[in-house]
């Protein structure tokens, strides 16, 4: 029998796989011939971003679990909350994010609310300062974040619980690049 963390993470994967963003279609280089094929190149970028972001957040969701330990920036040792992000995001888009959850909510471009998508970075003052806790948004309301130490492992939480709704400080997001 499956635990409840395996099982909310099986769950988590399968609605993921079973949205429209698992179906985007392939990025391939073939090159353009005629200028007026820049729409199919900016509609080829649309779909990698797409794969990347997919890619992201299964990954980021197979360390469900993984041990939390303060400062920790790997899945041997375990991970703080901008350890697991930067750790997931530098494996699979190639990009350094910067150390603390304070830096990366400095560098990434600022997103709207209602506008977040999977992938984007959420926010939240948990240690009474702005932009002390980061997470990776998943959709659907939820997020995957490496917790603390008294609540345990990486683990998916949902924006609207009281704890979380009321310490949100915002979202950034990253270019997902080839």
């Amino acid at each position: 029998m499956l635990g409840m963390r395996a099982s909310l993470t099986l769950l988590t994967a399968a609605f993921l796989l079973s949205s429209p963003l698992a179906y985007a279609g392939k990025y391939h280089s073939a090159p353009f011939s005629q200028p007026q094929d820049h729409a199919n190149a900016v509609a080829a970028s649309r779909d990698f971003t797409a794969d990347k972001t997919q890619d992201l957040v299964l990954y980021a969701l197979s360390l469900n679990g993984t041990r939390y330990k303060f400062g920790g920036t790997n899945i041997d040792t375990g991970f703080d909350c901008s350890g697991f992000v930067r750790y997931v995001y530098e494996q699979v888009a190639g990009l350094t994010l910067p150390r603390s959850a304070r830096s990366i909510s400095q560098a990434g471009a600022q997103v709207a609310k209602n506008e977040i998508q999977p992938g984007d970075l959420v926010f939240f003052n948990t240690l009474r300062r702005a932009f002390s806790h980061v997470g990776i948004y998943l959709g659907e309301n939820r997020f995957i974040h490496a917790s603390s130490a008294s609540s345990g492992d990486v683990m998916v939480s949902d924006l609207s619980e009281k704890y979380w709704s009321q310490r949100f400080n915002g979202a950034r997001r990253y270019a997902l690049a080839e």
